[in-house]
């Protein structure tokens, strides 16, 4: 039992906590709530399940969702660059990464899943207990306010500002 815990941390450890931090935008809380989804697949360990990584996905999912309802305000501060693949592995610009903090969390969990992680919308659907036609209904959605984001040029420039006040 010991073993297939570990054997699980060592697997989907930073996986899930990339993930965690793509809703939560907040390094500790992603850390706290990855903790807890492995100390309820120790749990959970007696019961069989027939997709382990969805199950992990899902409760990770779950228990973000639940963090930021708990916390009743969002915060997009600057995360740790080991936490979240860097633009480098993800392709995805700073700018991307800003944009993405303006979706509501479960349409950057969304995003993040299917673009970066590369998941298709039926194991997305394990993971997030909604239809495969719903996620691919609101992940059009979502991909429309990036391309209206991005198509706003008020907003790239208020961006480079942004980005430039940091340096």
């Amino acid at each position: 039992m010991r073993h297939e815990l570990e054997s699980l941390i060592d697997q989907y450890s930073e996986k899930l906590l990339r993930y965690a931090t793509s809703i939560l935008y907040n390094h500790q809380d992603a850390e706290d709530v990855v903790q807890d989804v492995f100390m309820a697949a120790h749990q959970k360990s007696a019961e069989t399940t027939d997709n382990i990584s969805a199950w992990l996905y899902k409760v990770t999912y779950n228990k973000s969702i639940n963090k930021l309802n708990r916390r009743k305000f969002l915060f997009f501060g600057d995360i740790p660059e080991n936490t979240v693949a860097s633009s480098a592995r993800t392709g995805l610009s700073e700018e991307m990464h800003y944009a993405l903090s303006l979706l509501k969390p479960h349409d950057r969990a969304l995003i993040y899943s299917r673009i970066v992680e590369g998941y298709n919308y039926d194991e997305l659907s394990l993971q997030m207990g909604t239809s495969a036609a719903a996620l691919r209904k609101r992940y059009e959605r979502a991909k429309k306010k990036l391309s209206d984001y991005f198509e706003n040029s008020d907003n790239r420039e208020q961006f480079a500002k942004t980005e430039g006040s940091r340096t």
